[in-house]
């Protein structure tokens, strides 16, 4: 059925923006603004199609993308945490040197033949018509994706650790003058935002097209980081919103298939024409956004100031 397969590709799609998403939303939480998303997700990328294709094994690949995207996230937190550089000019130099760093390291693995991850199959479930395919014939990342959001969701609202995480992004100068550890606190967000990133790269290079091409991000990390405005900073409505942006991107494929009378140029521009428009929306009601938004995000924090 042609709906059936429009919707698997719609949930193939949104998974990496709902992952990387998912990592910017609890590092923002933290107080820390992270503009380097698009180039952890395409170093996660790389990286996991180099060890799956080395290893033979889909598994390994995504180990070493989470690992990739962690350890790339480093290079952030030490920049701006340990030597207070600015959050934004950090977070873009971090993208532009993801990018050239992948399409280096990636430069004999263009053309080869990828290692696709599998879809796992629920007995039972997975024979449903329609449902089955759709929710219960997955690949595992897929699942994470899910467990991750409400992972995410019970520790920032429901665990006394997601409480301070949440302090600390609100004012971390008063949560300082409590006790809690402001910038270990950071260092680990910065780190679980890098690891989604690094997965979210890792389905785009192992499930959502099992190849390596240069910049296959393809700006997805940023329409990452307007999910996380768009949700106001909450991983159900990110989930909504992550399949909403997953579908206008199949949905313009689809429609230049279907030879609809539209320049090509303008449909592949939907899904940022998309952002734009979502962020202009959310712009008008400044009160809600003002009172989601982490009060010290993107500011930073000396101790010993």
């Amino acid at each position: 059925m042609i709906i059936e397969a429009i919707l698997l590709t719609v949930i193939t799609a949104s998974t990496p923006l709902v992952i990387a998403a998912l990592g910017e939303l609890v590092t923002e939480r933290s107080g820390v603004l992270n503009l380097g998303v698009e180039g952890m997700m395409i170093i996660g990328a790389v990286c996991a199609f180099a060890a799956a294709q080395a290893s033979g094994s889909p598994f390994i690949g995504v180990l070493a993308g989470v690992a990739a995207g962690a350890a790339f996230s480093l290079l952030f937190g030490f920049l701006t945490l340990t030597l207070v550089a600015n959050q934004v000019a950090t977070g873009l130099a971090l993208t532009i040197l993801g990018l050239g760093v992948s399409g280096m390291v990636g430069e004999s693995l263009v053309g080869v033949p990828g290692v696709k991850l599998a879809p796992i199959a629920i007995p039972v479930l997975a024979d449903i018509p329609i449902v089955g395919p759709l929710f219960f014939k997955q690949d595992i990342i897929f699942y994470l994706s899910i467990a991750l959001v409400v992972g995410v969701n019970w520790f920032l609202f429901k665990s006394r650790a997601g409480l301070k995480l949440r302090a600390i992004g609100d004012s971390h100068g008063s949560a300082h003058t409590l006790g809690l550890p402001v910038i270990r606190t950071r260092y680990l967000a910065v780190m679980f935002g890098g690891a989604c990133a690094g997965l979210a790269g890792a389905q785009l290079s192992l499930v959502y097209t099992p190849q390596w091409v240069e910049n296959m991000s393809a700006g997805r990390g940023w329409i990452a980081l307007a999910l996380v405005v768009f949700a106001a900073w909450r991983p159900w409505r990110l989930l909504a919103g992550g399949y909403l942006f997953g579908a206008v991107t199949i949905g313009q494929l689809h429609a230049q298939a279907f030879g609809i009378g539209l320049p090509s140029q303008f449909l592949s521009a939907l899904p940022y024409a998309a952002t734009i428009v979502v962020l202009i929306i959310i712009s008008h009601n400044r009160r809600t956004t003002l009172i989601n938004t982490p009060a010290s995000l993107g500011k930073p924090f000396v101790p010993d100031r």
